[in-house]
C-alpha cells in the first residue's frame, strides 16, 4: 500500500505545482516538530551534515514535499502537515528536529529556506503594516514584497486573515521577552534579510551545547576559523557556533540561539567542558564625507538604546538613540563642540563611542576612529578596540564611623583582593564587610548609587528595596560567608564618560538577629527572567524609603581607564617603542657621539685657554717701559 500512496500524493503534489517554476519552489522551516508519517517516507539517509544539503535533496525530488532534519539524519516525505495536520507533532527528546516543507513564492531570495515558522506565538511589538490575506503564504509574499522598509517577520491570525508585517525578530529585540503565546497565530520570521556582519562581540554559554544544528563543518583549524565559517555562513543567519566539543577540529553551526528556543524544552546539552558562543552584537560603520561636515552612520543588528558621541566631547557632540538599528552622528570641520581634528589639507579625523548605556561606559561600547579625506569618495572607518589602563592609581578613600558594628565597603577583584584602578570590562566586586569578629549583627544593602565627581552624573545600581536595577551592569547582592557578615555585589568594570573616577555609594543597615533577603525578579541578556536572592531587603516595619540613625552611608571610589586606543595614541606608543629599541640595540652609536661632543668640548676650552694666554701677554708688553724694551732689541731679541 506504500508505493500507491506515494503515486497519489505525489500526483496531488505535481497538479499543485504544475504553475509553479522550478526557481520558485523554496522551504520553511518549523523547529521542534516531527512529521510522523512512516508510510509517505520516500528516503532515509544517514550521515548528513548539512541541513542545506538535506533541502536540497528534496528539492531535487519531484516527489519530495518535506523532511525531517536531525544532526545528520535526513529523512524525505511525498507528503506534509498540509495533507495531514495530525502528523506533526512537536519532537524536542532526545533532541529537537526541524521540519522542513516546499512552497511555492516568488522570491529574489537564493538561501535554502525562506522563512521560519513558530506556531501558536506572535510579535506583538513593532508592527508597521497590517493586511487581510486568503493565508499564511499570501503574507510571506507580503513581507518579501515590502519596499517601505526591511520587513523582518510577520505574525499570521488563522482565523481572521490578518496579517502583520513588522521590521523586528526575536534576534533584534532579544531580551525583551519578544514572542508572546497566541494559538491562533503563527509567527514568521525571514531568512532573506542581511544583518551587518563587520564588528561583531560573541557571548560564552559555558557548559552546554546545542543538541540540533544547521551544519558541521570538520577539520576547522581554529577557533576563530570556526567563527569566521559562523559570520560568513552563506545559508543563513548564523547566531551560534561551537569549536571543538564533539570532536577535534569539528565546528557547529546554527542560525538558533537562546532568543530564537524560547518555545523548546531543554534545547541544549550539558556538557562541563563545553563553549557555545552566542552572537550578541554587530555593527556595520560607513562615512559620509560632505562638504562641511563628516556623518558616521551606524548599522546593528540589535535594537539599540544608548548614544553615539565623540569622544573628548561626550556632552556637547552626541546623538541619544532610542529603539532602533540605525543611527548616526554628525560632526561638523569647524563645530568646536565636535573636536575634529584636520591632519592635513582635506583629511579630517576624530574618535567616536557607541555607548550602550545612557549614562555609563561599560564593556559593550565600541571605539572608532573615523577619518574623511577629499582626493577620495566614501570611507569605511577602522576602529580600536584594544584595552589598555592609563594614569596612577586613584586611592582616595572615606572611612565611615558607625556605632556598631564596624562596616567597610571595599572595591575588589571577584577573589577579594583589593583594587584601586582597573579597566573596562574588568570583573570586579564591591564587598561590604564588618570588621568586628564577635559581633551577633548582619547587614544589608540598599541604594547602592555609583557617581561621576566632574559633573554630578549618576546610576542607581541597588534600588531601596536591595535589587539590582540592570542585572547587566550589577549583580544582586550575595553572601560571601556562611555568617552573613560579609556581602558582595559583582559587577563588570564602567565608567562614566566624562571622568576616569567612579564612586560608589551605599546605605548599609544591620539588624538582628539576621538579614532576610528579598526575592528578586531577574532578566539576562536573553531575556528570561529568574528570581534570585539579594541581600538588601530592609526590616518590613519600617517604610523602606525613610533612612533612620541606623543607617551608615559608605563612599568608595576607584579609577577606571577606558578600553579605546585610537590610531594616532597607538602610533605614538609605537614610535616611542621604536626609540627605545634603537637606543638599546645601537649602544656603540651612542658611545661614538658622546666622545665626539666631548671632543668638541675640550677644543673650545683650549682655544679659549689660548686667547687668554695671548691676551694675558699682550697686556704685558703694552704696560713695559720704553728703554726696557729697547734694551731688549740691543740684545737682540
Amino acid at each position: 500500500m506504500v508505493f500507491p500512496v506515494l503515486l497519489l500524493l505525489s500526483a496531488s503534489w505535481a497538479a499543485a505545482a504544475r504553475d509553479c517554476r522550478p526557481e520558485d519552489v523554496h522551504f520553511e522551516l518549523i523547529t521542534g516538530y516531527v512529521y510522523s508519517a512512516p508510510g509517505e517516507i520516500i528516503t532515509t539517509s544517514p550521515g548528513v551534515l548539512l541541513l542545506r544539503d538535506c533541502l536540497e535533496q528534496c528539492r531535487l525530488n519531484d516527489l519530495c514535499r518535506a523532511i525531517n532534519f536531525e544532526t545528520g539524519l535526513c529523512v524525505l516525505f511525498a507528503g506534509s502537515h498540509a495533507d495531514q495536520p495530525g502528523a506533526l507533532t512537536k519532537s524536542q527528546f532526545p533532541v529537537f528536529t526541524i521540519f522542513a516543507q516546499k512552497t511555492c513564492i516568488r522570491a529574489p531570495c537564493a538561501r535554502p529556506w525562506l522563512f521560519e515558522v513558530v506556531r501558536g506565538h506572535e510579535l506583538r511589538t513593532y508592527i508597521r503594516h497590517r493586511r487581510r490575506v486568503g493565508s499564511r503564504r499570501e503574507c510571506m509574499e507580503l513581507c518579501l514584497q515590502e519596499r517601505e522598509f526591511t520587513c523582518r517577520s510577520a505574525n499570521f491570525n488563522h482565523e481572521t486573515g490578518d496579517c502583520a508585517l513588522s521590521d523586528m525578530d526575536r534576534f533584534t529585540v532579544s531580551g525583551l521577552n519578544s514572542l508572546t503565546a497566541e494559538e491562533r497565530v503563527d509567527y514568521i520570521e525571514s531568512n532573506c534579510v542581511s544583518d551587518p556582519l563587520k564588528m561583531c562581540d560573541f557571548t560564552q554559554l559555558n557548559g552546554r551545547i546545542l543538541k540540533t544544528v544547521d551544519s558541521i563543518h570538520q577539520d576547522v583549524a581554529s577557533l576563530e576559523q570556526c567563527r569566521k565559517l559562523c559570520l560568513q555562513a552563506p545559508d543563513f543567519r548564523c547566531h551560534t557556533f561551537d569549536f571543538g566539543d564533539t570532536g577535534s577540529g569539528v565546528c557547529r553551526l546554527s542560525h538558533h540561539a537562546t532568543p530564537s528556543l524560547q518555545h523548546i524544552e531543554e534545547p541544549y546539552l550539558d556538557l562541563e567542558s563545553a563553549t557555545t558562543y552566542q552572537l550578541t552584537a554587530c555593527y556595520n560603520v560607513t562615512v559620509d564625507c560632505r562638504a562641511s561636515d563628516m556623518v558616521a552612520r551606524i548599522r546593528t543588528n540589535k535594537i539599540f538604546n544608548g548614544k553615539v558621541y565623540a569622544k573628548n566631547r561626550p556632552n556637547s557632540c552626541v546623538t541619544d538613540v532610542v529603539n532602533d538599528l540605525e543611527f548616526d552622528l554628525r560632526l561638523g570641520y569647524h563645530d568646536l563642540n565636535c573636536d575634529v581634528r584636520q591632519d592635513a589639507l582635506g583629511r579630517f579625523s576624530t574618535d567616536i563611542i557607541i555607548q550602550h548605556h545612557d549614562q555609563i561606559v561599560t564593556s559593550q561600547d565600541v571605539g572608532l576612529s573615523i577619518r574623511c579625506s577629499y582626493n577620495l569618495q566614501n570611507r569605511s572607518v577602522g576602529h580600536g578596540m584594544e584595552l589598555q589602563v592609563s594614569g596612577e592609581p586613584d586611592e582616595n578613600e572615606e572611612n565611615a564611623y558607625v556605632l556598631s558594628p564596624t562596616v567597610t565597603m571595599r572595591i575588589t577583584d571577584r577573589q577579594g583582593q583589593d583594587i584601586h584602578t582597573a579597566q573596562v570590562g574588568d570583573a570586579l566586586s564591591l564587598r561590604f564587610n564588618i570588621l568586628d569578629e564577635d559581633t551577633p549583627y548582619q547587614i544589608f544593602v540598599r541604594e547602592l548609587v555609583a557617581l561621576d565627581g566632574v559633573d554630578s552624573s549618576e546610576i542607581l545600581l541597588i534600588d531601596s528595596l536591595g535589587c539590582p536595577t540592570d542585572p547587566t551592569i550589577m549583580g544582586p547582592i550575595t553572601t560571601v560567608d556562611q555568617a552573613a557578615r560579609s556581602l558582595q555585589a559583582p559587577f563588570d568594570a564602567f565608567k562614566f564618560p566624562t571622568s576616569d573616577v567612579v564612586q560608589f555609594k551605599a546605605l548599609v543597615t544591620p539588624c538582628l538577629p539576621s538579614c532576610e533577603p528579598v526575592l528578586c525578579n531577574v532578566e539576562d541578556y536573553y531575556g528570561i527572567e529568574r528570581k534570585v536572592d539579594s541581600y538588601g531587603k530592609r526590616r518590613r516595619r519600617r517604610n523602606i524609603n525613610a533612612t533612620s540613625d541606623e543607617d551608615m552611608l559608605l563612599v568608595q571610589s576607584i579609577r577606571i581607564a577606558d578600553k579605546f586606543k585610537f590610531k594616532k595614541e597607538m602610533e605614538d606608543e609605537r614610535n616611542r617603542a621604536r626609540l627605545t629599541e634603537r637606543s638599546g640595540e645601537h649602544p656603540f652609536c651612542m658611545n661614538i657621539l658622546g666622545l665626539a661632543a666631548a671632543a668638541t668640548i675640550f677644543l673650545c676650552t683650549q682655544v679659549l685657554l689660548a686667547m687668554v694666554c695671548l691676551w694675558q701677554r699682550k697686556w704685558r708688553n703694552d704696560n713695559t717701559p720704553y728703554h726696557d724694551r729697547r734694551h731688549l732689541y740691543h740684545r737682540g731679541y
